[in-house]
């Protein structure tokens, strides 16, 4: 079994996500990590791209996902998460973290994150 890794790192995006009003008004900065399983052995000996992930595509979904207000980071994780599933039948894993940078929870915490890791059977 082939398996590679396609992986976007530390994509910083402006948020509007939690429990609290004024979070809704001000935000704060969050980080979005994403790891795909995948195979993509067609584009490295085609030298294609439409063969293996697009990381700008998954760009896209972050931010497109990041502007739609939720108060919990576990809506927002899965929100991506799902977008993903529908860039490529060749995706094994996926798996997400969100991390909400100096949240406001009254104690000198860097950030708070979520993780989420779903996989699905490969076909063939």
């Amino acid at each position: 079994m082939i398996e590679h890794l396609v992986t976007i790192n530390d994509l910083r995006v402006q948020g509007y996500h939690g429990c609290l009003p004024e979070e809704a008004l001000i935000g704060t900065e969050f980080i979005v990590n994403v790891w795909m399983k995948t195979d993509f052995s067609e584009a490295a000996a085609l030298d294609d791209l439409s063969k293996t992930i697009d990381y700008v595509a998954v760009s896209a979904i972050v931010f497109r996902e990041m502007k739609v207000r939720s108060k919990l980071i576990e809506q927002v994780g899965q929100r991506i998460v799902d977008a993903l599933w529908q860039l490529s039948a060749n995706l094994t894993e996926i798996k997400v973290e969100v991390r909400k940078v100096s949240p406001p929870i009254g104690i000198d915490v860097s950030s708070v994150s979520i993780w989420i890791t779903e996989k699905r059977e490969q076909k063939g």
